[in-house]
C-alpha cells in the first residue's frame, strides 16, 4: 500500500516537468524552428517585430492546439463546422488544451457591453428580480403585493357600509366583438357586464363594436360592506381575482369611484400595478425589458438638420436641400415646383429669405391638402392631363428610404442625412420605465450599470448591511458570484470601466483583458493559455496588477505563453524565448532562451534593452514649436471635466495618463473630429467643447491607426501605398509591352486581359475536401504568378510584374534606385522598418504594428505642407524597443518638415524623447478626466499628482 501511494505521489511531478516540445516549425518565416517550452509556468516570447513571435505562438502551437481539438469531432460533424489545415510542423509534444487571449476586440454589436460579456449583468438581472423593492413610477412610492385577507380588509376599511360592484376585469384595451365571451358568462348565469365604464344588461347576441378598443369587466357581485355580508364578500372576491387573472376593480356605486386591487405589485394611490419582475424584466436585449422607442441599444438616429439643408445662402434649384440635390426633371422636384405654385414661394431665392412656413412644407410636407400635378402625353397627342398627389417633404423621404429600404446602399446614403442621438424617452438607459423603478439600496439597475468597476464594488463589499434578513438570504450566492467576477476585472487594471461600456467601444488591450479576467475566473485548470501583448493601453502603474493576474493563472495549474515587448512582463517571466535575429526571412530562429537573467547576459538587442546598455538616448534639447497654437476649450465628453487643451504647432507631442483617464476622448473623439470638419467638412459630430481657436494654422489632419490596410488577399502594400499603378505604368513603357499593344491594366491582376484565367490573378486554387479541411494550392497554370503567359513574357530589367511582386522592400529599393518616382515611396517602407515585407504580401497577414507602419509610409511618400497634424493611438503596439527607435526617426522626420506629431502613448521610450507632453489624470473613470500638468518631459516628472511622472523620472535619470 505503502509502495502504490509513493508510485501515486510520484505522478504529479512527473506531469510539473513536462515539457512543450516543438520540432521542426516552418510556418510563415521560421526556419525548421526547435525548441522545449516549460509546462505550468509564465513563458515570454519576444523579439523584433516580424521575427517570427506570432508564427510560433499563434499559427504553429494554437492551429495544432486548434486542430487536435477539431479532429476529437466526428467526419460527419466537421463537415458542418469545417477542419483545420495542420501547421507546418514536424511534431508538437506534450501540448495540453489551447486556447487563444488575442487582440482583437470582443464584439462589434451594440448590444454587447462589458456587463454582458463578462457575466456579471445577468447576475445582476437575476439579483434585481428576487430581492428588488418595487416603486411606482407616478408617486415615487413603495409598491404592495396585496394578499386575498389584505384585499378584504382594505375594503371594509375604506368602504364600510357603502355599496360596491366587484368587477373582474377580463378584456384591457383590446379591439373585438366578443359576442362569444358574452355568451359563454351568461351561460354561466352571470347578469351584468361593465363595458367602457357602462354597466350594461347581458342579453342574447350582445357584441360590440369590433374595430373600437374595449375595456370589459364582468359584474361578479354587487353588495354592501357589512360584517354579516363577509362570507359573501370573500367569495366574491376571491372569484373576481381567479377570473381577473390576479385583478380586481371595486366601483363605489354612490361616487362611481373605482379602486384596483392586485396580488402582484401595486400602488395603492394610483392603482399601478407591475407584472412580477423576472431576469428579463431587466434584459435589454429582451422584449419585456428593453425601451420600446430604441428597442433596448439607447440610442436612435435622428434627422440632423445641418447635413439636411448645409447651406442656407443658396435656392432649392441651386441644391440647398441635400437629400434631392440641384433642380432636375424628377417626380419629386416637379412636386415641389407644384408646392411652390400652390403656396407662392420661390425656388431661386436663398433659404434664408424663404419663411417658415414654405420650409416646413418643404421639409415636413403638406398635411392639409393635396396637390395637382400636370403630365404631358407621351405619343403624338398634344395636351396635358391633371392629377392630384400627396408632397410627404424632404424630411419624411428620408426617414422612409431609413426604415424601409431593403438596399443597404439606400440606407446607408440616408443616414448621411442623419445623426445618432441618445434615446428620448429611455434616456440612454436602454430599458423600459418600469424595469428602471425597481431598486436595490436605493439605486435602479442603470444606475449601478454606469458605476466604475471599482466603486461597484466598494458598493457591493457591503450591501448585506443595507438589506433585509429575507433578502440577505435570497442573494447570497448571487452576491458571491458578482463580487468575483468584478473583483478578476479590477485585478487586470480595468477598474474604470463600466458595466453598461459598450464593447466595441473597446480598445483591443481593454477587450483582451476582460477575456483573460473571464479565463481566471473560469478556474480551468491543464490548459495552454496563448496571450498576444496583453499590456496594449496599459500603464506602467497597472502592470504588476496584470503581471499578478498571468501568475494566477499559471498557480492553478496552467501554462500561460505571451508574446510581448513590455519590459516589466519580460523581467517576471518564468522562461524568456527571444526570437530573431531579424525580420522576415532574416529571423525564424530563437537567438536566446532562459530566465530573463540569463537572457539579459546575451549580446541581442532584447538584452540590451533588459539591461539599459541600448536605452534610447534623451535628447539635450526640445523643440519649442514654430509659436502658433492649437487650443480647445470646455471638453466635456465622457468622462472629460471642462478640460481646456493647447498644444504647441510644429512639435512632436506625447498625450499621456493611466488608462481610462480620457485620452482618446480628448483626442480622437473631440479634437480629431473638429480637425476632420475643418479640413474635409466631415460629418462626424465631435464630443461636446465650447470653442476651438488656431484651426487657421492646419490643413490637413490624418489619423494613422492599426486596422487593417484591406480585408482581403489581394490586397498588399504595393496596392496601398500606390506605387503598384506606377510599376504597372513603368511595364507599359517596356518596348515589348508597347509593339503588343499593352497598357498599365495588362499588368494588374485584378483585370481579365493580363491575370490567370484559372485562379483570377489570386495565384492560389482552393480545393474542396468535404470531410477534411480545404487545401489551398498554387495555381496549376500560373504555379502562383497570378499573370497569364503573355503578360509575364514582358520583363523590366530581367523581372517579371510577378517577380517584382515577390521582392521585398529592401530588395525593391535597391532595384528601382533609377526610377525616382517609385524609389521615393518604396524607400518610405523601408525608413520605417518594414524592408523585410514582399510587395506583393497579402494585407491579412500584417499584423497590427505593421499596417500601422505601412499607412505611416504612405503618408511620408506624400508631398506634405507643414501644416498637416498627425494623430497616433499607441503607434508602439507590436513594436520592439528596437523598432520603436526606428518609429522615432520617421516621426521627428515629420515634425523636421514643420508638421505636428500628436501621440496618445504609454511606452516611456517614446514619452521620453517628445517636446511636449500632457498628463491627464490622476485616475481613470470618473477619478480621471482633468489635466495635471503639461510641457516638457522634465517638467512632467516634477508633477507630484502624476502616476505618469514617476516612471518618467526614472527613464530621465
Amino acid at each position: 500500500m505503502a509502495k502504490q501511494n509513493k508510485q501515486r505521489n510520484a505522478v504529479p511531478a512527473a506531469i510539473q516537468e513536462e515539457q512543450i516540445e516543438i520540432i521542426g516549425a516552418r510556418e510563415h518565416n521560421l526556419k525548421n524552428l526547435d525548441l522545449q517550452l516549460p509546462k505550468n509556468k509564465l513563458v515570454v516570447i519576444t523579439g523584433i517585430s516580424g521575427s517570427g513571435k506570432s508564427s510560433l505562438a499563434f499559427d504553429t502551437i494554437y492551429a495544432e492546439g486548434q486542430r487536435r481539438y477539431m479532429e476529437s469531432f466526428s467526419a460527419y460533424a466537421r463537415q458542418f463546422i469545417g477542419d483545420m489545415e495542420r501547421p507546418d510542423v514536424d511534431k508538437i509534444t506534450g501540448l495540453s488544451p489551447v486556447i487563444s487571449i488575442e487582440q482583437k476586440t470582443t464584439n462589434k454589436n451594440p448590444r454587447s457591453t462589458v456587463g454582458t460579456i463578462t457575466e456579471i449583468y445577468d447576475f445582476m438581472r437575476l439579483l434585481y428580480a428576487r430581492i428588488a423593492d418595487a416603486y411606482s413610477y407616478n408617486t415615487g412610492k413603495r409598491m404592495t403585493r396585496f394578499s386575498e385577507e389584505e384585499i378584504i380588509a382594505h375594503i371594509f376599511k375604506n368602504y364600510p357600509k357603502k355599496k360596491l360592484v366587484v368587477l373582474a376585469p377580463l378584456v384591457r384595451g383590446r379591439k373585438g366583438h366578443y359576442r362569444e365571451l358574452f355568451e359563454q358568462l351568461r351561460k354561466q348565469g352571470y347578469l351584468k357586464v361593465r363595458v367602457d365604464g357602462e354597466i350594461l344588461d347581458m342579453k342574447e347576441r350582445m357584441q360590440v363594436d369590433r374595430y373600437k378598443i374595449h375595456d370589459i369587466e364582468l359584474v361578479v357581485d354587487r353588495v354592501q360592506v357589512t360584517d354579516d355580508a363577509r362570507v359573501r364578500i370573500t367569495q366574491s372576491v376571491q372569484k373576481a381575482l381567479t377570473m381577473g387573472k390576479g385583478l380586481l376593480f371595486v366601483l363605489d356605486a354612490d361616487t362611481n369611484k373605482l379602486s384596483q386591487y392586485s396580488k402582484q405589485l401595486m400602488c395603492e394611490d394610483t392603482g399601478i400595478s407591475y407584472e412580477e419582475p423576472s431576469p428579463n424584466t431587466f434584459s435589454f436585449n429582451s422584449p419585456y425589458g428593453a425601451c420600446p422607442r430604441c428597442k433596448g441599444l439607447g440610442t436612435i438616429y435622428q434627422i440632423n438638420m445641418d447635413a439636411i439643408i448645409p447651406d442656407r445662402s443658396i435656392s432649392i434649384n441651386d441644391g440647398a436641400l441635400a437629400p434631392l440635390g440641384e433642380a432636375k426633371d424628377t417626380f419629386t422636384f416637379k412636386q415641389v415646383a407644384a408646392l411652390a405654385r400652390k403656396h407662392k414661394f420661390s425656388l431661386t431665392a436663398p433659404v434664408e429669405k424663404l419663411n417658415e412656413k414654405a420650409l416646413n412644407l418643404l421639409l415636413f410636407g403638406d398635411e392639409n391638402g393635396s396637390l395637382d400635378m400636370e403630365i404631358e402625353f407621351d405619343d403624338n397627342t398634344t395636351g396635358t392631363t391633371t392629377y392630384a398627389t400627396e408632397y410627404e417633404g424632404v424630411v419624411n423621404m428620408v426617414r422612409r428610404y431609413f426604415n424601409d429600404t431593403s438596399s443597404e446602399q439606400v440606407r446607408s446614403w440616408a443616414e448621411g442625412f442623419m445623426q445618432l442621438d441618445t434615446c428620448p424617452v429611455c434616456n440612454g438607459t436602454r430599458l423600459r420605465k418600469e424595469s428602471l423603478y425597481f431598486k436595490v439600496d436605493g439605486k435602479h439597475i442603470a444606475e449601478v450599470g454606469k458605476m466604475n468597476l471599482d466603486k461597484l464594488a466598494a458598493w457591493f463589499k457591503d450591501i448585506e448591511t443595507r438589506l433585509t434578513n429575507q433578502q440577505n438570504l435570497i442573494a447570497k450566492d448571487i452576491l458571491k458570484e458578482i463580487r468575483e467576477r468584478t473583483g478578476f476585472l479590477l485585478n487586470v487594471g480595468l477598474a474604470y470601466l463600466t458595466l453598461n461600456r459598450p464593447t466595441r467601444t473597446l480598445s483591443g488591450g481593454e477587450s483582451q483583458r476582460i477575456r483573460l479576467a473571464t479565463q481566471i475566473g473560469s478556474q480551468l485548470m491543464g490548459i495552454t493559455y496563448i496571450l498576444d501583448e496583453p499590456s496594449i493601453g496599459l500603464h506602467q502603474r497597472d502592470n504588476m496588477q496584470l503581471i499578478d493576474a498571468l501568475r494566477n493563472l499559471k498557480e492553478m495549474g496552467n501554462t500561460v505563453i505571451v508574446v510581448e515587448h513590455d519590459k516589466d512582463i519580460m523581467l517576471h517571466a518564468d522562461h524568456l524565448v527571444d526570437i530573431g535575429p531579424g525580420a522576415g526571412k532574416h529571423g525564424g530562429t530563437v537567438i536566446g532562451q532562459g530566465t530573463p537573467a540569463e537572457v539579459q547576459m546575451l549580446d541581442t538587442p532584447t538584452a540590451g534593452y533588459l539591461n539599459g546598455k541600448r536605452s534610447g538616448h534623451v535628447p539635450d534639447t526640445r523643440r519649442k514649436g514654430n509659436g502658433t497654437f492649437l487650443e480647445v476649450k470646455g471638453a466635456s465628453g465622457n468622462n472629460l471635466k471642462n478640460v481646456n487643451l493647447k498644444l504647441p504647432l510644429g512639435t512632436f507631442i506625447c498625450i499621456t495618463g493611466v488608462s481610462g483617464s480620457g485620452k482618446s476622448t480628448l483626442i480622437n473623439e473631440t479634437l480629431y473630429p473638429i480637425l476632420s470638419q475643418h479640413c474635409y467638412d466631415s460629418k462626424t459630430p465631435p464630443m461636446p467643447y465650447k470653442s476651438v481657436k488656431g484651426l487657421e494654422h492646419i490643413d490637413k489632419v490624418i489619423e494613422i491607426d492599426q486596422s487593417p490596410i484591406g480585408r482581403t488577399p489581394r490586397s498588399n502594400p504595393a496596392t496601398y501605398c500606390g506605387f503598384f499603378t506606377d510599376i504597372r505604368t513603368l511595364f507599359a513603357s517596356v518596348p515589348e509591352a508597347k509593339i503588343r499593344g499593352y497598357n498599365a491594366g495588362r499588368f494588374s491582376f485584378n483585370v481579365k486581359s493580363g491575370r490567370c484565367d484559372v485562379c483570377e490573378g489570386g495565384g492560389m486554387r482552393v480545393i474542396e475536401m468535404n470531410f477534411l479541411p480545404d487545401v489551398y494550392v498554387h495555381c496549376e497554370k500560373c504555379n502562383g504568378r497570378r499573370y497569364n503567359r503573355e503578360t509575364l513574357e514582358i520583363r523590366y530589367k530581367g523581372k517579371s510584374i510577378s517577380d517584382v511582386l515577390d521582392m521585398t522592400v529592401d530588395e525593391a529599393v535597391e532595384f528601382f534606385q533609377p526610377v525616382p518616382y517609385i524609389y521615393r515611396k518604396v524607400k518610405t517602407l523601408q525608413d520605417v522598418g518594414l524592408g523585410y515585407i514582399t510587395l506583393g504580401q497579402s494585407a491579412v497577414t500584417l499584423s497590427g504594428g505593421e499596417a500601422q507602419r505601412v499607412k505611416l509610409a504612405t503618408e511620408l511618400s506624400k508631398k506634405d505642407t507643414g501644416k498637416t497634424i498627425y494623430i497616433l493611438d499607441e503607434p508602439t503596439t507590436g513594436l520592439h524597443f528596437q523598432d520603436i527607435q526606428l518609429l522615432l526617426g520617421v516621426l521627428n522626420k515629420l515634425v523636421e518638415r514643420g508638421n505636428t506629431v500628436l501621440v496618445i502613448e504609454h511606452n516611456l521610450d517614446v514619452i521620453k524623447m517628445a517636446d511636449y507632453i500632457v498628463d491627464l489624470g490622476p485616475e481613470g473613470g470618473d477619478g480621471g478626466g482633468t489635466i495635471l500638468c503639461t510641457g516638457t518631459p522634465e517638467a512632467v516628472a516634477r508633477c507630484p499628482e502624476s502616476h505618469t511622472a514617476i516612471f518618467l523620472k526614472k527613464e530621465l535619470n
